[in-house]
């Protein structure tokens, strides 16, 4: 199993960052170009012993010019970046039971039954309508006290087939009682029970999400920066005067 989710996860991750599986499992600085990026673009990946710094055709080589020579955790520190993420996938402890003494009904809902929940707002990592009534929401679980929603595990397809990725909500009056790690647990089994293998992000800032994931038998496998797009819709976009100014000309 271990080995069916490495690959599949290197499948994930050569398609967002546009590089290959050997480089993933080398030890270098990689510097690859997303050719769909429209606008000044960069994004950057640490997995295992390799780095991956992904950016738009236009900074290609002058980001390399600007982290030539420069660790991990300098290149992370890259003024051009912002917000990290800690990206867990399942462990053998997964697919065991977790005792949570619940009170509340708990239900599975999967494509088209989740129709049933349109309009449902307030559980925006796991299950969001857009103005249509679709969601790319593809499984839920879900915890009702007596006819009111109050938690939500979601998962979402990624680009890669069979590979989803795991939010949950739970709202304020019921959290710290270990329902989200009921729910993620739960709907975690049922994924891998479907052949489908299941991925779960937290901010590095959110310890309560990180919890949630050790709880369920989750471990780190990678990180990656926000995709910073430099369109000039950001506060972060003086930071493209800081590069071309301090480090192109």
């Amino acid at each position: 199993m271990k080995a069916i989710i490495k690959g599949k996860i290197e499948e994930l991750l050569s398609k967002e960052f546009y590089c290959g599986s050997g480089e993933l499992n080398g030890k270098a600085t990689v510097y690859s170009v997303n050719s769909n990026a429209k606008q000044p673009y960069i994004k950057i990946l640490a997995y295992r012993n390799c780095v991956v710094v992904c950016t738009s055709k236009d900074l290609h080589i002058k980001v390399q010019e600007l982290l030539r020579h420069k660790n991990r955790d300098e290149i992370f520190e890259l003024p051009l970046v912002y917000g990290q993420t800690i990206h867990y996938v399942p462990d053998d402890s997964c697919t065991e039971d977790i005792f949570v003494p619940l009170d509340y009904e708990c239900e599975y809902l999967f494509d088209k039954d989740i129709l049933s929940l349109t309009g449902l707002t307030g559980f925006e990592n796991s299950l969001v309508f857009d103005e249509n009534g679709s969601t790319s929401t593809k499984a839920v679980y879900i915890a009702r006290d007596k006819d009111r929603i109050i938690g939500v595990a979601g998962a979402a397809e990624s680009s890669v087939n069979g590979v989803w990725e795991i939010g949950v909500d739970v709202t304020e009056k019921y959290r710290n009682a270990r329902l989200g790690t009921y729910l993620v647990r739960g709907l975690t089994k049922e994924l891998l029970a479907r052949n489908i293998i299941p991925f779960y992000s937290a901010s590095i800032t959110n310890l309560g999400s990180q919890m949630v994931a050790s709880r369920c038998g989750y471990i780190p496998f990678w990180i990656d920066t926000f995709g910073t797009i430099l369109d000039g819709s950001s506060i972060y976009n003086d930071m493209t005067g800081y590069l071309s100014s301090k480090y192109i000309e």
